[in-house]
């Protein structure tokens, strides 16, 4: 196994990560973002108000986005695999 083979399969893993993950955070930032401002223009300081809508958001956005983030885990799986096989 080769330096260009370990950083191609570490850049493929964080890449992989990183697109299945960012919508999530994404969509958890902004819904946090709203309802803080919310918060601060109505000045209600209660937690579960933040927290909620939180969950729930992040819950639909991997109910939408589900199938999508498991082929691509799918797709990755395979091409590690194909990777292995060729060492072997």
């Amino acid at each position: 196994m080769t330096e260009e083979m370990i950083m191609e399969l570490i850049t493929s893993a964080l890449m992989t990560i990183l697109k299945i993950s960012l919508p999530i955070l994404i969509v958890g930032l902004l819904v946090g973002l709203i309802v803080g401002i919310f918060q601060a223009t109505t000045q209600i300081q209660e937690m579960t108000l933040s927290f909620i809508p939180k969950i729930i958001s992040i819950f639909i956005v991997v109910f939408v986005l589900g199938q999508w983030m498991l082929v691509t885990l799918i797709e990755y799986t395979k091409d590690l695999i194909k990777m292995i096989s060729r060492l072997g």
